[in-house]
């Protein structure tokens, strides 16, 4: 006979509160809980790791993929699930291509290579953004908040971005994970117009270990997410 868990008891376990359970619970993220003759809800081993499963991958997740993923396995969807998490992994790897790509720039080439990629001393917003890899959106909001200039052209009034700002726009890009308070960044962007480049350096190389930490965080949370699979899995045919 399997074994059985109060509300409090598998909250005691897990290290949350009741409460958070039953969210868990209402957004459908876990198989449905059975009731006591009495009317009391009881937790089972396979919910024991559905909850294991979800606190993990919030570790290395943001919690709408969490939540989705969860969703489809509950569904029977358990292929549309992996398929999701493997799409976050890709998405953190090339975040790491890219910060060792700017970072290899700025060590290495400075402006040269950004002029051969761009063949213009100055580029629309669009083209800084595309560069960059990032959103118009997120340039338009550094630059409100002080770190990067444009140039207005006279005639159409676009915002023109130079050489010089777009390699700012790459660091920021690459830092913005890391380096949290403005004015922190502020700086950094200092030392990259001065050309001195042993902060920027340290900084990048702590962007490049917080990426290493997330990776082995989101493998954490996948190594429970299919102890949950196999669970479910050996008690009938799904995927």
């Amino acid at each position: 006979m399997e074994p059985t868990y109060s509300p409090a008891q598998m909250a005691g376990a897990m290290n949350v509160s009741t409460t958070t359970l039953k969210r868990y619970e209402e957004q459908g993220l876990i198989p449905d809980v059975p009731r006591t003759s009495g009317g009391h809800r009881y937790f089972l081993p396979v919910h024991a790791q559905a909850f294991a499963a979800i606190r993990s991958m919030l570790k290395g997740y943001d919690i709408p993929v969490v939540y989705e993923a969860m969703r489809s396995i509950k569904d029977g969807q358990i292929v549309t699930a992996l398929w999701l998490v493997n799409n976050q992994l890709y998405r953190l790897q090339m975040e790491k291509h890219r910060v060792e790509d700017v970072l290899s720039i700025l060590r290495h080439a400075g402006d040269s290579i950004i002029r051969d990629t761009t063949a213009a001393d100055r580029m629309t917003i669009g083209k800084a953004a595309e560069i960059a890899g990032v959103n118009a959106s997120a340039i338009r909001h550094w630059e409100k908040e002080g770190l990067i200039r444009s140039e207005r052209d006279e005639e159409s009034g676009y915002r023109l971005f130079t050489v010089s700002e777009l390699r700012k726009i790459m660091v920021i890009s690459s830092l913005r994970k890391t380096v949290y308070y403005i004015e922190n960044m502020k700086e950094l962007l200092h030392e990259l117009e001065l050309h001195r480049f042993s902060k920027l350096d340290l900084s990048f190389q702590l962007a490049l270990q917080n990426i290493n930490r997330q990776l082995a965080e989101k493998y954490k949370g996948i190594a429970e997410l299919m102890k949950y699979i196999e669970i479910l899995r050996s008690g009938g045919p799904l995927e």
